[in-house]
């Protein structure tokens, strides 16, 4: 993970992620459905029945994790070994494994998903909220020591992605005893996009700087332009995911089955008040005549 291919996978991954579950969420938010972490009936039960029950987002977490896993063996310079043949034996490629521990986590949630929801006779939700839960746990931790020897620039990204991943880590705590909230999905999904981005945006500035040349560490300008950056991914971020709920109460709508056929149901009813307002108009005017000649009636027969 110490290049920028290594940055930009995973925040690429992360970032798509946060795309996908805002989708999710903003359509339960919308139908009034249950929360997307519950478990729910398939969709059909016809010859494709099963492809719904496939947990996709589990096989993307373990397809993902053992990518990056095979990229960080092959990336790593001589041979990946724990410990020195010296005497005494010292560790050897600290941060290698600590990414490599990064994405071993990584495909276990991964396999979590695909357990509960494809193996176990009932889906158990708790469990994948856990193993996620205990993911993020050990991320803050690595993270945590991997920032010791970091500097400058470096050390100001590494802060804001450890910020970024106990705030997460916050939320999917609350989340797994009250997995029923209603804005927790979202800061959520806002946490996942921002992680996401910024380890992306984390890749360019300490391997590719959009001008050519490396940032530098004693310039107080630029320490501080890391964190004006890292709230401009804050606010595209929040423009994104307003956009997504937007986008898809438009389509909800518009589109929506439900909306056609509460709409159908309506017309009828505003048809049918126009016929009566109009045939009461001239019974209206009979009365009003009916009371004036019976006005003028009055005086006349009284004494």
């Amino acid at each position: 993970m110490g290049t920028f291919i290594g940055h930009v996978y995973p925040g690429l991954f992360l970032f798509l992620y946060g795309l996908y579950q805002a989708v999710v969420v903003s359509k339960a938010v919308l139908v009034s459905d249950s929360l997307p972490n519950s478990s729910c009936p398939p969709r059909s039960k016809g010859r494709w029945a099963r492809l719904w029950d496939i947990s996709y987002r589990g096989l993307l977490k373990m397809v993902t994790g053992c990518l990056l896993v095979a990229y960080e063996i092959s990336s790593t310079k001589g041979r990946l070994a724990l410990m020195n043949r010296e005497l005494p034996p010292r560790f050897m490629f600290p941060k290698q494994w600590q990414h490599l521990t990064m994405f071993i986590l990584l495909s276990l949630s991964g396999c979590a998903d695909v357990t509960s929801k494809n193996l176990l006779p009932r889906r158990c939700v708790f469990l994948e909220r856990g193993v996620l839960v205990l993911a993020f746990y050990v991320l803050l931790m690595l993270l945590v020591s991997h920032v010791q020897d970091s500097t400058g620039v470096e050390l100001q990204v590494h802060c804001l992605l450890i910020l970024v991943v106990f705030l997460l880590m916050l939320v999917l705590t609350v989340e797994l005893w009250a997995p029923n909230a209603f804005g927790l999905p979202l800061i959520e999904t806002f946490l996942f996009l921002m992680m996401g981005s910024w380890l992306v945006q984390a890749g360019f500035i300490l391997y590719r700087p959009v001008t050519g040349y490396p940032w530098d560490d004693d310039d107080i300008s630029d320490i501080m332009f890391v964190t004006t950056f890292f709230c401009w991914h804050m606010m595209t971020n929040a423009l994104c995911l307003l956009g997504i709920c937007g986008i898809s109460s438009f389509w909800h709508r518009r589109c929506s089955p439900s909306s056609k056929l509460t709409r159908s149901k309506l017309v009828p009813h505003c048809r049918s008040t126009e016929g009566p307002a109009y045939t009461l108009l001239p019974e209206v005017e009979h009365s009003e005549k009916d009371d004036q000649a019976q006005a003028h009636l009055l005086p006349e027969s009284s004494p």
